[in-house]
C-alpha cells in the first residue's frame, strides 16, 4: 500500500469511528513527517502542562523562581471522580514548585499545575514559548476553568446528554459556544505546533539543554498510559507522553524512543462524535493511526 492510500484508509477508519483528528508523526533524526490534517486546531485542555512544566523549569533555572519553594495549598473542593491530586486533599498541604511539576506531568494534577500558573501566568508561558520559536500553541487560561463545562452540570448518569451538546455546537472552523471547547477562547494548538514542542525538547534548539532534560524526564514519568502507551511503549521502545481530555476530546503528546537509536515525536488530537464520556474504542483507534503513520515513516529508515 502506497502512502497515500495508507493515508486514505486511515481517514476513513477514523470517520467510521466517529473521530476527526489532527494527527502529525516526525522522525527526529532525518525530519521526515506524516500527517493527517496537522494543522488542525484544537482546544488543548491538559496539553498546556508540557509548555507550563518548561517555561517554569526555565524560570528556576534563571533564578526568577526557586524548586525548592514550599507552596501552601488549601485542600480542595472535588466532589466528582474527575480530579485527581491535591483537589482531592482533605487537609492543607505544603508543596515544593518542583513536586507541583511532578503532580502536574505524571498525574496530570491540574490544581497542582493551577499553582503553577499563579507563579507564572498563561499569557507568560505563551511569550516564552514563541520567543523558543515555536507558535501555534496559545495558552489562554488556567486548569480550573476545565471543571465548568456542560458535563459538570449533569448527572453520571445523563453525561452523554452534555456530549451531545458539545458535539452538535462545534462550527467548521472549530468555534464553539463552550468557550473551553473554543479554539478561539481556550488554549488551542495543533498536532504541528506539539509536534514542534518535543521536537524543540529532544533535539537543540532555542530551549536550555538542562531544562529539555527535566521536561523530558517529567514526561517519561507520566502514568497515564491507556491511550497511546499501548501502542508505543515496550521493552525495547521508551514512551514518554502527555495526554488531554476535555469532553469529548482526547489527546496524546509524546515521543517515542527506540533502542536503535530512532525516536519519534506523535502529536494525535481527536474529537469525538460519539456522545459517550468513556470510549475505550476510541483510545484504540487513535492509538493504531498514530501507530500506523509511524511505522510507515520507521519502514522507510
Amino acid at each position: 500500500m502506497n502512502t497515500e492510500a495508507l493515508l486514505a484508509r486511515l481517514r476513513d477508519e477514523l470517520d467510521e469511528g466517529g473521530l476527526r483528528g489532527s494527527f502529525l508523526v516526525r522522525d527526529l533524526g532525518s525530519g521526515r513527517e506524516l500527517g493527517i490534517e496537522p494543522d488542525l486546531e484544537f482546544a488543548t485542555a491538559s496539553l498546556v502542562k508540557v509548555p507550563l512544566v518548561a517555561v517554569t523549569e526555565d524560570r528556576i533555572r534563571r533564578g526568577e523562581l526557586d524548586g525548592a519553594q514550599q507552596v501552601e495549598v488549601e485542600p480542595g473542593r472535588a466532589e466528582s471522580a474527575g480530579p485527581t491530586g491535591l483537589a482531592r486533599f482533605r487537609h492543607p498541604a505544603r508543596v515544593s514548585v518542583a513536586d507541583l511539576m511532578y503532580l502536574a506531568s505524571a498525574i496530570s494534577d491540574s490544581a497542582a499545575a493551577d499553582e503553577l500558573f499563579a507563579l507564572t501566568s498563561p499569557a507568560e508561558v505563551t511569550r516564552t514559548v514563541r520567543d523558543w520559536g515555536i507558535t501555534g500553541i496559545s495558552v489562554r487560561h488556567s486548569l480550573s476553568e476545565l471543571s465548568d463545562t456542560p458535563v459538570e452540570r449533569f448527572a453520571a448518569a445523563d453525561v452523554h446528554l452534555a456530549h451531545s451538546l458539545a458535539i452538535g455546537a462545534v462550527t467548521e472552523g472549530q468555534g464553539h459556544p463552550v468557550r473551553q471547547l473554543d479554539v478561539s477562547r481556550a488554549s488551542s494548538g495543533s498536532a504541528r505546533a506539539f509536534a514542534d514542542l518535543l521536537t524543540a525538547l529532544w533535539t537543540p534548539s532555542k530551549i536550555d539543554p538542562d531544562v529539555s532534560a527535566r521536561v523530558r524526564q517529567l514526561m517519561g514519568e507520566n502514568l497515564l498510559r491507556q491511550r497511546l502507551a499501548p501502542d508505543f511503549a515496550s521493552d525495547s521502545a521508551k514512551w514518554s507522553s502527555k495526554t488531554g481530555t476535555l469532553v469529548n476530546l482526547r489527546h496524546e503528546i509524546g515521543v517515542v524512543e527506540h533502542s536503535d537509536g530512532q525516536a519519534f515525536a506523535v502529536a494525535a488530537l481527536t474529537e469525538s462524535r460519539v456522545p459517550a464520556a468513556i470510549q475505550p474504542e476510541a483510545e484504540i483507534l487513535m492509538a493504531r493511526v498514530a501507530r500506523s503513520l509511524r511505522d510507515r515513516l520507521r519502514a522507510r529508515g
